[in-house]
């Protein structure tokens, strides 16, 4: 039940994403209807999509690039996320050390060489999504998360990275909560940005390069045609039928049902959700301080990730991560009171000095998620496709690498990327259903379990760490 307090606070948001909600929103580009060709057929307008259009189009400007997308570029998790923008590749560096010992540092190089390139490709395209290379700052708010950030902070030196170990007094100075312990600030390895800002300035040089992009067309099937594949297609409010001949394409639709049967067993669809507040006045940002901007996490298993908006908003999300049975998706989901009720409860318990502060936004989205947290990629159809999914999360920097991925496999290359084990494995598929929801609820029942006993892992989670499953918050 909502409190009275937190009802308050929540009265007014708006049951849209914040970041959406803006009259920069570009106009949507018309539907694809009839007959079309194209040397490279990129299906979903994300950012998976949007780099591989932009990547291939410097590549070779020769080349006939044609994006469709069944909403609007960026409408989905493009435009939901928290926009922290990161240089792992492997969904944090104990992730990958775990998955990928032999190579990380070559991962760590490679994530580090991506987040450069985004920053240049924002140069060089004139991209404002409000980039700011301010680093996260992960805090413990129970005694025994302090002894995990002090490994962390260890295993991150090891591997080259700037970070500082802070303790209570030093971490409430750089962000001003009673919950905080302990600090880690992360600072070479994480950026902030507008996320939608950035889908749309991508779509903008996309459009600037020659790419085709239709908006408002959902592809309904792939099928081969001779040497090439051809993908059905309807489009706009009639839904009229077309279809694109194309001689490679990239698949780039995220956590939505796949056109590949195969992906069906590796990816789940998580909904999450967060909520951004009014502007802070001066006297409630003095309260909290936060002067470096840095984006934060607690170290929970369920945690919350937070920051600050370049207007002066907090966006606080996370902690809940819900499946629902079937891999079911739906409208209707991206809204759920109970969450942002514990959102709301959970915000004011760190930030009790924002007494009165209103909620402006509410809303939630899907992630794709995989049993190794981080992305995996393929090829089809003889490899005149290839794929990239499984992100978990970190796909705001991670999908610009793997759009290089999927067009070093469409060449069929062997290339210092392709050779990677990081590109050549695949996740453990989840079980069929019920088995999935589940196991999967077990799981989160399990990791909510051990938050409330100072981590402690249950037989079941202790079980799925043997076997290399897992489930993220």
């Amino acid at each position: 039940m909502i409190g009275a307090y937190t009802g308050r606070a929540l009265a007014d948001a708006a049951p849209v994403p914040y970041w959406l909600d803006r009259p920069e929103r570009p106009d949507p580009l018309p539907p694809l209807h009839g007959r079309h060709t194209a040397d490279l057929l990129v299906i979903g307008g994300g950012y998976s999509g949007l780099w591989a259009a932009l990547l291939a189009k410097r590549d070779d400007p020769g080349r006939d690039v044609l994006l469709v997308e069944a909403g609007t570029c960026g409408w989905a998790a493009s435009g939901r996320n928290g926009g922290f923008c990161a240089a792992s590749l492997t969904h944090g560096l104990a992730n990958g050390v775990d998955r990928f010992p032999d190579e990380i540092g070559e991962l760590e190089r490679l994530g580090r060489q991506n987040l450069d390139g985004i920053a240049a490709t924002l140069d060089e395209h004139g991209i404002d999504c409000d980039f700011e290379r301010t680093g996260e700052l992960a805090v413990a708010v129970e005694p025994y998360q302090l002894a995990g950030l002090a490994a962390d902070a260890d295993l991150a030196r090891r591997h080259g990275h700037d970070v500082r170990l802070l303790d209570r007094d030093e971490v409430r100075a750089e962000v001003d909560s009673p919950t905080y312990l302990g600090g880690m600030w992360d600072r070479d390895r994480v950026a902030l940005l507008d996320p939608a800002k950035l889908a749309w300035g991508l779509r903008r040089a996309c459009l600037d390069l020659g790419v085709r992009i239709a908006e408002h067309t959902r592809v309904t099937g792939l099928r081969r045609d001779g040497g090439a594949l051809r993908a059905a297609t309807t489009g706009g409010r009639e839904a009229a039928p077309g279809s694109v001949r194309a001689g490679r394409v990239v698949l780039a639709t995220n956590a939505f049902p796949p056109l590949l049967r195969r992906l069906r067993a590796w990816l789940v669809p998580v909904y999450d959700y967060a909520l951004t507040t009014e502007p802070l006045t001066a006297a409630q940002r003095a309260a909290i301080g936060w002067t470096n901007r840095q984006g934060l996490a607690d170290t929970g298993n369920q945690f919350h990730y937070y920051r600050i908006t370049a207007d002066g908003r907090i966006l606080f999300g996370g902690y809940d991560a819900v499946y629902h049975y079937g891999n079911r998706m739906a409208p209707a989901l991206e809204q759920r009171p109970a969450t942002f009720a514990t959102l709301a409860d959970h915000f004011f318990t760190t930030f009790p000095q924002l007494d009165g502060v209103r909620f402006s936004h509410r809303w939630g989205g899907v992630i794709d998620t995989c049993t190794r947290f981080c992305p995996f990629f393929g090829t089809a159809y003889e490899g005149r496709l290839a794929y990239a999914a499984g992100y978990t999360g970190l796909g705001v920097g991670a999908t610009r690498f793997g759009a290089r991925v999927m067009l070093d496999l469409l060449a069929g290359e062997d290339t210092p990327l392709t050779r990677l084990a990081l590109v050549r494995g695949t996740p453990l598929p989840f079980p069929p259903e019920p088995v999935r929801a589940v196991g999967i609820n077990l799981t989160r029942w399990s990791l909510a379990r051990a938050d409330a006993h100072e981590g402690r892992r249950n037989l079941w989670l202790r079980t799925l760490d043997r076997l290399g499953l897992g489930f993220d918050s």
